[in-house]
């Protein structure tokens, strides 16, 4: 394998690729999936029970009076500066932040040295978005702004150590911004906050898994406590941390994915018999149709510009469906063509490469019967060519259910379709005419779909569209779920799942000879619900931030009040830290990108990007002077001190080699066989996937089409339909800067998106101060001082950034079957902040003697 220049700073700011490999699958190509079809891990249940007791709502905006440590962002306004939306996503802008950020975070020489190892083959994997990397060559610049940020973040050189947190109270702390919580520096060293105290302080790490030890088998029962994993988290921790959980005796196992494509695992094991995705990257530069629903990629996976581009200039078409016009969805400019002498001029002069040829602005949670319209216009298309759009030989062959599926579709009415997604039937007749006639189609989608109420069955539809079309299990043709975080697909494959199969436990049972439990444990919102209620003590976050990444901010921060202990595991502050049990423990790690040296070396880990691929994570710098322990050590730690004579595991020896991990995992988990062997290839490998095979791994050995309900929801006249999203300026909950510079947006998080009508109606000029309510079965949350944006968006509906609105998500809304959080359906009002001004000053003046 050729250098990269991590180890040859020679070939820096060079046009040189890492070379391709032998094995690596060209365009059109299948990749060697090794042993297959391997069923996947989710098991959809739409019977399941939930925890369904009813929590009233938390008393939102009075929240700052009652308790000195915020759980929301500060209100104070930072500053908005409102510009016209950009139209061209990229370009030397985009090179020029990230060099910026890079720089100013780990300084110039860590900074560049970071950026230089990013997602090479023999360097580490990007610890934001699990957008696959190429197979054959990549650039010295394999990365996009929201990596370069994400990387420069991990690389600080600031610490935040004792002597800030002695200088620092929660309280204090928790009124900065979450872009100054994670700006404080990385953690150093291990730190507590004993009962009673307002301040972390040092801790050693025996003593640390002393306070875990005790806390945790003093529990009456191991399902009093609670494991969260963030998707961050590489796959020989994520390992670990399940193996620690049962060993410990309970299958309490939430984490993000449960938040965000809980919904496509639940949609697409029952119907094609596997939780992930069938493509691969090179099936995008091949596909002649794509369909983007609910993504906004220039953002939240700017990388996946470039497989558009180069889909364009194979010739595809791109349908683009989203309730906002995203810059990332018009038009790219690829930094790559900078180096490129033919390309260089028109990539700084020219408009970029268009992508959308048919955008669609479908309302808030009207994807369904969007879908619905475009296959309505498919049946009619076939019955003026019978033959020639549906095909029937894939159907009859490979599946089950059309008929029921197809009388469902021809009998929903225009009308339906029209009122519910706000699309006229002549703009859906356009996009369906790109469709009818070609069978190499991709359909992408992301949380825009995941988190609507009827999330499940919109995903749903869109297997029934891949199906009716034959387009699966060939190249340039499937489904495309992208995940968000770096290895969010790859915890569940080692078995972070609350709900894990009996194959999986019986394989644990075998490899680590103790007994499994089989009771189902709590996901995300059955956790926080199961701790606001007191049915916990403990709850230990391995990453993340659930308490901004969550539904219901304060009803969250309430529920960690009453643990008795609280475990944080992180490499940055943020306000998931502040918000406490009775004792808390705040534990520093390595990042992606820090040197990981034990016992026997210089260790790897792995992430499974969003199709599949298994690669290596190396680290390349020194960590901070400090005290951190890997995440790998600190599991083994609690386990050793926790569990001890009750284990017959090694954790020693899994620490001292990862290897070690990586051999039970192989003996543990379908398609890791050899698992030490193949990660260490170039590039990775590629794990078994049935449908991208046409091997369907359901019961029956069919893929199955769905009849789906489309409901209908009415609001009152004065209320609008809220969905958060992303700034360009963060990465999940992580906030880099104010600014969301391709909305036009700069110097303010605290906006709402408003259509311009809903304003006027309203009385509402741009930049008015105002509040929002949400209104869910008789219950009310209020958020006060945001910013009122005029915006190009569907009339009925607004749009804020989470996690300042997250609030308003009512814990007990969620979506059918995959019980995530409806983050993109929230029924709001919206007033002045002046009305009823003097009568919220009393209440409070009231509240605050009371206090």
């Amino acid at each position: 394998m050729e250098d990269s220049p991590k180890t040859d700073p020679s070939k820096a700011g060079k046009t040189h690729q890492q070379g391709a490999e032998d094995n690596a699958p060209k365009s059109g190509e299948r990749p060697d999936q090794g042993k297959a079809p391997a069923p996947d891990h989710y098991r959809s249940d739409p019977n399941r029970t939930h925890v369904h007791a009813h929590i009233p709502a938390p008393d939102v905006a009075n929240a700052k009076y009652e308790h000195p440590i915020l759980a929301q962002p500060p209100e104070a306004l930072t500053g908005l500066r409102l510009e016209g939306r950009e139209k061209i996503a990229a370009g030397v802008t985009a090179v020029i932040k990230s060099m910026q950020f890079s720089w100013t975070e780990g300084g110039v020489g860590r900074g560049t040295k970071a950026l230089l190892g990013l997602n090479q083959k023999d360097g580490f994997d990007c610890s934001s978005c699990a957008w696959p990397d190429p197979d054959e060559h990549r650039s010295v610049a394999e990365f996009c702004e929201n990596g370069a940020k994400a990387t420069a973040s991990d690389a600080d050189d600031k610490a935040a150590g004792p002597e800030f947190f002695a200088r620092h109270s929660l309280a204090e702390l928790s009124r900065m911004t979450d872009r100054d919580q994670n700006n404080a520096g990385r953690l150093t060293h291990p730190m507590v906050k004993r009962p009673g105290d307002n301040h972390y302080s040092p801790i050693a790490w025996p003593d640390a898994f002393d306070i875990i030890a005790k806390e945790l088998n003093a529990l009456e029962s191991p399902d009093e406590a609670v494991f969260y994993t963030s998707g961050k988290v590489p796959n020989e921790p994520a390992f670990l941390f399940q193996l620690f959980a049962r060993e410990f005796g309970t299958n309490n196992l939430p984490d993000c994915s449960n938040m965000c494509h809980e919904s496509s695992g639940s949609a697409l094991s029952p119907t094609l018999g596997l939780g992930k995705g069938s493509v691969t990257l090179n099936d995008l530069h091949e596909a002649e149709v794509i369909l983007i629903i609910g993504q906004n990629p220039g953002t939240n996976h700017p990388r996946m510009l470039t497989a558009l581009q180069k889909a364009k200039r194979n010739g595809a078409k791109i349908i683009a469906v989203n309730p906002l016009i995203e810059a990332g969805l018009v038009a790219f400019k690829n930094p790559q063509d900078f180096m490129n002498p033919l390309r260089a001029l028109g990539a700084l002069m020219g408009d970029g490469t268009p992508l959308t040829d048919v955008f669609l602005q479908v309302k808030v949670d009207g994807d369904m019967a969007l879908l619905r319209g475009i296959m309505k216009h498919l049946f009619e298309a076939e019955d003026m060519n019978p033959g020639q759009v549906v095909d029937k030989k894939f159907v009859d062959e490979f599946t089950v259910g059309f008929a029921d599926f197809e009388q469902n579709i021809r009998n929903t009415s225009w009308e339906e379709i029209e009122e519910i997604s706000g699309i006229s039937r002549a703009q859906l007749l356009e996009a369906a005419n790109l469709i009818a006639h070609k069978q190499k189609i991709i359909t992408c989608w992301a949380m825009g779909v995941t988190q609507q109420r009827q999330g499940v069955q919109t995903i749903q539809e869109i297997v029934n569209l891949q199906l009716m079309k034959g387009a699966i299990g060939k190249p340039g043709a499937g489904t495309c779920p992208v995940r968000g975080h770096s290895n969010v697909q790859g915890d569940r494959t080692m078995g972070i799942w609350e709900r894990m199969p009996k194959t999986f436990l019986d394989a644990l049972q075998k490899e680590f000879n103790f007994t499994p439990p089989t009771k189902d444990g709590f996901d995300v919102v059955e956790s926080i619900k199961a701790m606001h209620l007191g049915h916990t003590k403990v709850y230990f976050g391995l990453g993340g931030n659930l308490l901004a990444a969550g539904p219901d901010t304060e009803l969250i921060a309430e529920a960690m009040r009453r643990q008795k202990l609280t475990v944080f595991v992180g490499t940055k502050l943020n306000r998931g830290h502040l918000t406490t049990g009775e004792t808390s423990l705040l534990l520093p790690t390595f990042a992606h990108v820090d040197i990981d040296m034990q016992k026997s070396g210089h260790q790897m880990t792995s992430c499974e990007n969003s199709m599949g691929v298994v690669s290596q994570n190396k680290g390349i710098l020194v960590p901070l002077a400090g005290d951190q322990l890997s995440e790998v050590a600190i599991i083994s730690g609690m386990a050793i001190a926790t569990l001890g004579d009750k284990t017959k595991t090694d954790w020693v020896a899994m620490t001292e080699n990862y290897d070690v991990i990586r051999d039970h995992i192989a003996r543990v988990i379908p398609g890791f066989e050899n698992f030490n062997e193949k990660l260490r290839k170039p590039g990775g490998f590629y794990l078994p996937n049935g449908p991208r095979e046409r091997k369907f791994t359901t019961p029956d050995g069919k893929a199955h089409f769905s009849k789906t309900t489309l409901e209908k929801y009415e609001v009152a006249p004065d209320q609008l339909i809220l969905m958060t999203v992303r700034s360009h300026d963060q990465f999940n909950t992580t906030i880099y800067e104010y600014n969301d510079r391709y909305r036009g947006i700069h110097g303010e998080r605290r906006v709402l998106f408003m259509n311009p009508a809903d304003m006027a109606s309203r009385g509402l000029k741009a930049k008015d101060l105002i509040d929002i309510t949400s209104h869910y079965k008789g219950e009310e949350r209020r958020v006060e001082k945001f910013v009122a944006v005029p915006y190009d968006i569907p009339k009925g509906n607004v749009c804020a950034y989470f996690p300042e609105a997250n609030p308003l998500v009512p814990i007990g809304s969620v979506a059918k079957i995959s019980n995530t959080p409806t983050s993109k359906y929230v029924v709001v009002t919206v007033v002045p902040t002046a009305v009823n001004n003097d009568l919220r000053i009393k209440e409070r003046e009231k509240m605050m003697e009371q206090a």
